[in-house]
């Protein structure tokens, strides 16, 4: 029996944002399919968003991205109300956030969400600790039990011994981290993240993205990221939704967004990704071809033929041993005497982690002749990735779409 889908943390409906005095006839034109240029040629109204649907489950990042213009920023400042939206529905752990008055709205956004900005947003007459504890004094914590929870929180984005700096003493990475732990320490449930990480330098900003996976493998956040840059969305993302005009092109996995692309300005978007740093070989396994469960030297040979393969791969039980060759069975069998088993004619190979990427797959794929096993830490076996299979997936997916099917299943 199939498990019932989760719900989704963050529910949004037919959300509209139309920015001008009289939204009224732009509503009218942009449901009737009128472009966004013409309505504001015919109108002088901007449409930020059109008709946005979305699910967003708890514990996953999720990456809202596209370029100026888009109405990402626009879209994450409905999430807590600091747009009002022209039309459509907001509901966050089954509250209707279009139903809360100014007060309701106040500790909404205080218990439920905290944000990070792209330019830090740090108050400069405060010292570090001050700003990191800053959410915890307003919700009423004493100075004892916010000092010492903020120190927890200056600690692990990196920054003990700077709690008494004042901003304008920290680097832009030292000051994202700043800005980073202090929503941190509100301890709230969703992680509202505005181009966080887009006004520091390379080096700097591969080094938050390293430190927020990390958090997150910890803390099993809600976090809203948005961002530009399509390397950014597949590094962090669990799900990325790409905006154009307002509207959404696409929402899906990062493997999804690269390998089927929904329109042309998604696939303009991902046709110069390297495949082989983002797919991993979760994304591109498929069951091994022959498997072989059994230590009897004539039955493994049977099924082989069968299956018209000339080696095999070994389990004991579920535990996947090695690969046998048909030749290896072949010459056990013909010598005299008492035959050895299965197991001790297994040869062990190279084997490679469901989250490995392709980029390192594939050398390893070119130095054996079989496909490569996928198995974790625990020796629990996944697949195997052939060496067609990467090629098909990282040369074009769109031009073998029977290759694709195969490589996502």
């Amino acid at each position: 029996m199939s498990e019932e889908p989760a719900t989704p943390l963050i529910e949004i409906r037919g959300l509209y944002k139309v920015f001008g005095n009289a939204p009224g006839p732009a509503m009218k034109m942009v449901k009737a399919g009128v472009s966004k240029d013409d309505i504001l040629a015919a109108t002088g109204h901007t449409i930020g968003l059109n008709n946005i649907n979305l699910d967003i489950h708890r514990g996953n990042i999720f990456v809202i991205m596209g370029l100026s213009g888009s109405g990402k920023s626009t879209l994450i400042r409905h999430f807590n109300r600091l747009i009002e939206p022209t039309e459509g529905s907001i509901s966050v752990g089954g509250v209707d956030a279009m139903g809360l008055n100014a007060k309701e709205l106040e500790a909404f956004r205080r218990n439920k969400m905290s944000m990070v900005f792209q330019h830090f947003g740090l108050m400069p007459h405060r010292t570090v600790i001050e700003n990191v504890g800053y959410g915890l004094m307003v919700q009423g914590f004493d100075k004892t039990a916010r000092t010492a929870k903020a120190m927890e929180w200056l600690d692990a984005v990196g920054l003990t011994g700077y709690e008494a700096q004042y901003p304008s003493q920290l680097s832009g990475g030292q000051q994202q981290r700043v800005g980073l732990a202090r929503a941190l320490c509100s301890d709230t449930d969703i992680l509202l993240m505005d181009e966080a990480f887009s006004a520091l330098d390379p080096l700097i900003r591969s080094e938050m993205q390293d430190q927020l996976i990390a958090l997150q493998e910890k803390l099993h956040k809600t976090i809203i990221f948005i961002t530009h840059d399509l390397d950014e969305a597949l590094r962090i993302g669990d799900i990325i939704a790409i905006l154009k005009d307002g509207k959404l092109s696409q929402v899906g996995r990062p493997e999804e967004i690269l390998l089927n692309p929904a329109d042309d300005y998604v696939e303009a978007f991902v046709r110069d990704v390297n495949r082989a740093r983002v797919l991993t070989a979760d994304v591109v396994m498929q069951p091994p071809a022959c498997r072989l469960t059994t230590e009897n030297l004539n039955e493994a040979l049977k099924q082989m033929r069968g299956e018209g393969k000339d080696y095999g791969y070994v389990f004991d039980d579920q535990d996947y041993q090695g690969i046998v060759t048909r030749e290896a069975i072949e010459d056990e069998i013909q010598k005299p005497g008492t035959h050895v088993d299965l197991s001790d004619l297994t040869e062990e190979t190279p084997t490679v982690l469901p989250d490995a990427s392709l980029e390192d797959v594939l050398p390893m794929s070119l130095e054996q002749p079989y496909p490569v096993p996928v198995v974790c830490d625990d020796g629990d076996f996944h697949g195997v990735v052939s060496r067609q299979t990467m090629i098909s997936v990282l040369t074009d997916s769109n031009e073998d779409e029977e290759g694709t099917a195969a490589a996502t299943q």
